[in-house]
């Protein structure tokens, strides 16, 4: 349930971050950040995480090369809010690679 609540919030903090970035101010990277923390400790096996990887690798890899900007009117707007997404999946990784570790040296 927890997990899923995070996804919701991530979901949101995206969308809004990706179309009123201006109007928010800088606590919503912030934000970001610690949803993706929280969701990468409580949701992803850290000894078996290799799809969480590879599906923020591939999100980064779309929102970095600016892929959807090609849809026209709307998809800078999908790229704003597919950037806060990767923000989140890679803060989430982080956390897969600080647990990894802890577990190796335990």
């Amino acid at each position: 349930m927890a997990t899923r609540i995070l996804i919701g919030l991530i979901t949101l903090a995206a969308i809004v971050q990706g179309l009123a970035a201006e109007s928010v101010g800088d606590f919503l990277p912030v934000v970001l950040v610690i949803l993706g923390l929280l969701y990468g400790g409580l949701a992803v096996d850290a000894e078996d995480a290799t799809a969480y990887l590879v599906v923020t690798l591939a999100v980064g890899g779309a929102a970095g090369t600016g892929v959807l900007s090609n849809i026209p009117a709307v998809g800078d707007a999908l790229n704003a809010i597919l950037g806060g997404v990767s923000v989140a999946l890679f803060s989430g990784a982080v956390t897969i690679l600080c647990m990894r570790a802890i577990n190796r040296v335990k």
